[in-house]
């Protein structure tokens, strides 16, 4: 088992590149297979937005279009600058492949995403457009796949070195378990318990690590006071003390809604986070 198929949602913004660099790693490590598509808004959002503004409908959908080319030239010069063959019908191993005409909007990917190991975005910040976030929360509600987050700047590499963030979760279970083949293929494994952070009750990190460790992953556990920080900024202080290159976390243990007015371990991780994430809800 393996994540032998990455989705690449393509967007024409400057975080592409570091989503575009940590898939890259990703199918490296796993000989996997890369699709992109363009991430477009959808004619009606536009229109919507511009009731007054007297542009065409088909300027509309003339600059739709453009994008879509734009998404599909970033995502084909970078393959072809690091030498990732076009797939074919028998290609097996590290290949790119491009998907023509993918509905507009954000609910393609939840659906789609369906049919593939994990899905490759940047993750999200000031900058980002309302398609972007809409995006990774369609993945991550509605396709029952990984989303794998970029940080701002390319990692060096990925999953050698790998944080789990225990809290007992069904959705951190589910994390992990999703996660089970890079974990397979980690160096490194560590089962962080925040003390007094938020949590569900549930199974201890030890049983946790011996889970993991019938399944052939050592692991170790270690456990952190909050001192003064939410449980976000706890996990990630800890995976940059241990030089940690992926995080693996359930996305909204609380709910979003609470999440987004009052806060949340996963809000955090989602606004600030360094290293590639690995969410799943």
């Amino acid at each position: 088992m393996s994540m032998k198929t990455i989705l690449v949602p393509t967007e024409n913004h400057n975080a592409m590149q570091s989503a575009l660099e940590t898939a890259l790693l990703l199918a490296r490590r796993c000989d996997s297979y890369m699709e992109g598509f363009a991430l477009r808004w959808a004619i009606n959002e536009f229109i919507g937005g511009d009731i007054v503004g007297g542009i065409p409908l088909e300027r509309y959908k003339r600059d739709i279009a453009d994008e879509a080319k734009k998404a599909r030239q970033i995502f084909e010069s970078f393959m072809q600058k690091h030498d990732v063959p076009r797939s074919t019908e028998t290609t097996e191993s590290l290949s790119f492949g491009w998907l023509d005409d993918a509905p507009e909007g954000e609910s393609f990917i939840g659906s789609y995403g369906r049919v593939f190991d994990v899905i490759v975005m940047s993750r999200p910040d000031a900058k980002s457009p309302p398609l972007h976030d809409r995006a990774i929360e369609s993945g991550l509600f509605e396709s029952g796949r990984p989303i794998l987050l970029s940080p701002p700047s390319p990692p060096r590499q990925i999953a050698t070195n790998v944080l789990i963030a225990w809290n007992c979760s069904t959705e951190q279970a589910r994390a992990i378990a999703l996660a089970m083949p890079l974990l397979q293929k980690a160096d490194r494994v560590t089962v962080l318990t925040v003390i007094g952070g938020t949590g569900v009750p549930g199974p201890s990190a030890e049983q946790l690590i011996r889970y993991l460790q019938r399944n052939g992953i050592v692991a170790e556990p270690m456990r952190v006071e909050l001192d003064g920080r939410n449980t976000g900024e706890a996990i990630l202080a800890t995976a940059q003390s241990l030089g940690c290159d992926l995080l693996i976390k359930g996305a909204y243990t609380q709910s979003r809604l609470r999440q987004m007015i009052f806060g949340g371990a996963t809000q955090h991780v989602l606004a600030n986070a360094a290293l590639p994430v690995l969410l799943a809800n």
